[in-house]
């Protein structure tokens, strides 16, 4: 049967709205799907709230996936402070969800990929009861059983426009799409797994490619993090990076200057990061390089 949502809103104090979700036909209590917010021109959603227990721990995932639970770690503190409920609806993606901050327009992309591993879940008729996956493909199936595409390998607009009607105001289909994912990732440990799943098997495959651009065998798994994070944030372009590994292979330097990259926009998101790798230098999690034969990370004796 379909989960539904009854939708509220609210004015704080500060003049702010808030939106609010009860599912209907449940004792379930009220949880905020988002907060409104405008950005350059555009109206939509964001969600920024952390909740104990709905926060990526990489320590909850080592047994499945070893070290690169770790990896991914300063880019999720980065992305969303490990928040599994991330939202946000304002910029040209329409829909970006998830602890890695997923969007939707990318084809082929990881919110495309992340949402087809979602439908592929026990309940996922219960959240999208209109939408199928055929032939790996996102459908939206209408009541006389006709499907319609949704994405292909050269647009997500199609599932944009689901998701998010517009960019000029907060729909209602907007908040019913975005009290799904909150009230799905918040109640959900297998939705939360697949976040996860996602992110990793993004990164494998992201560090194959970069390991071709910038020769990564051996280098160590700092370096390889920061570049990692660079490229998915996209603060800087691939030559630019090239060049600041360009150091004959002093990797403390090289790692200095992929620090440097973006500061003068993104100084804050670039110290979670250090920071965060640091701290898991010094608890010995990250003592590590890449191994470019295998695609894995090992210890550096």
């Amino acid at each position: 049967m379909a989960i539904n949502f009854s939708i509220t809103s609210a004015v704080t104090p500060n003049g702010r709205t808030v939106f609010n979700a009860q599912r209907i036909n449940s004792t379930e209590a009220k949880f905020n799907i988002g907060s409104k917010t405008r950005y350059e021109g555009n109206v939509g959603l964001f969600n920024t709230s952390v909740t104990a227990g709905i926060i990526y721990k990489p320590e909850d995932y080592t047994t499945e996936y070893g070290f690169w639970a770790y990896f991914i770690y300063p880019t999720a503190l980065a992305e969303s402070s490990g928040s599994f409920k991330c939202l946000n609806t304002y910029d040209r993606a329409q829909f970006t969800f998830s602890f890695m901050q997923y969007a939707a327009h990318v084809p082929n992309g990881d919110f495309v990929n992340f949402f087809k591993k979602l439908l592929q879940l026990p309940n996922a008729s219960e959240y999208f009861p209109k939408l199928v996956l055929s032939n790996n493909r996102i459908f939206y199936k209408s009541s006389n059983g006709t499907l319609s595409p949704l994405e292909n390998d050269s647009s997500s607009q199609a599932l944009m426009d689901y998701l998010n009607p517009t960019l000029n105001d907060i729909e209602n289909q907007e908040l019913i799409c975005a009290a799904r994912f909150v009230h799905w990732a918040t109640n959900d440990a297998s939705h939360r797994k697949t976040q996860v799943a996602t992110a990793i098997d993004m990164y494998k495959e992201n560090m194959k490619s970069y390991h071709k651009r910038y020769r990564l065998d051996n280098v160590p798994a700092n370096v390889c993090q920061m570049i990692c994070d660079i490229r998915h944030q996209g603060r800087a372009k691939s030559d630019r990076i090239a060049l600041a590994l360009n150091t004959n292979g002093n990797y403390d330097k090289a790692f200095s200057n992929l620090c440097t990259i973006g500061d003068t926009n993104y100084q804050t998101r670039i110290n979670t990061v250090r920071s965060t790798i640091k701290k898991l230098t010094d608890l010995g999690k990250f003592s590590m390089k890449y191994d470019a034969g295998s695609g894995e990370f090992v210890k550096i004796q």
